[in-house]
């Protein structure tokens, strides 16, 4: 099974936060799953990261590349079918981060490992 995680679950898998489900943990740690991590996610991280809005220790670039590689995730990148259809998606939601992985997963046909109740306003599966 592909399933995509949200920029919350990628953070709190990598700290190992016990916030994260029982069913999130179990799909993301089960080797026979590809797990995605889409370049968005990335580029809020970096937004945040250089708000001083979250620490990350050391080198961001190599922060994420490293957790990505040790846990084996794939990285998604955001192309321009995805950008174009967020144009098509209700407004449910008003971050355009979340709005980019409902695309991403809804073109890509994966669900979307996520937290976020008004994610699951769209038409696209999600686990939590």
């Amino acid at each position: 099974m592909k399933a995509l995680i949200d920029t919350q679950v990628f953070l709190w898998w990598v700290i190992n936060d016990p916030r994260l489900s029982r069913r999130a943990v179990e799909l993301i740690s089960d080797g026979n799953n590809d797990i995605y991590v889409s370049a968005a996610s990335c580029w809020e991280i970096a937004i945040k990261a250089g708000l001083s809005k979250l620490a990350v220790k050391g080198d961001l670039r190599e922060f994420i590349i490293e957790q990505i590689n040790v846990n084996a995730f794939f990285s998604l990148p955001v192309g321009v079918e995805h950008a174009l259809y967020v144009a098509k998606l209700p407004h449910h939601h008003r971050d355009p981060f979340d709005r980019i992985l409902v695309a991403q997963a809804q073109l890509e046909e994966m669900p979307l490992v996520t937290a976020d109740d008004l994610i699951k306003a769209y038409r696209v599966d999600t686990w939590w």
